[in-house]
């Protein structure tokens, strides 16, 4: 990931690493689910070698929901930060629930995330924290 791609998780734990006020736009109501990468990537893979996936689409991805806000309280307490939580207009467009349905990846290739979401989390944040450090 890159540090400025902007989106929550990225967003999230470099405010955290800097004890800067995190971010959340709108009541932080809206939820969203996080896959960590190790298990995205395992799950392309099998979709994209398996003759049975042929013609299906196929979600892969966490369908584990959180809360904007629990999840960025979640960040502060495994960094340890002092960051404060502020909050901004919600952006016109943002959807209120991302949760993939995996049956489909459950079905055909046996797959489903291994890896969860404070494990996933602490490896991103010592990944970032590395690169805060340079």
């Amino acid at each position: 990931m890159d540090k400025n791609d902007g989106r929550a998780v990225v967003n999230f734990i470099n405010q955290a690493i800097k004890g800067e006020p995190i971010t959340i736009y709108g009541d932080g109501s809206q939820t969203r689910s996080f896959c960590y990468v190790d298990d995205t990537v395992k799950g392309l893979i099998l979709a994209m070698f398996s003759p049975k996936t042929k013609g299906n689409v196929i979600n892969v991805g966490n369908p584990e929901e959180h809360t904007i806000l629990d999840f960025a309280k979640i960040i502060i307490d495994l960094v340890e930060s002092e960051s404060k939580l502020v909050f901004q207009p919600l952006w016109e467009d943002d959807p209120s629930n991302r949760c993939p349905d995996i049956t489909k990846a459950k079905e055909l290739l046996g797959w489903q995330p291994t890896v969860p979401l404070k494990e996933g989390l602490l490896r991103t944040i010592f990944y970032f924290f590395k690169l805060s450090l340079k």
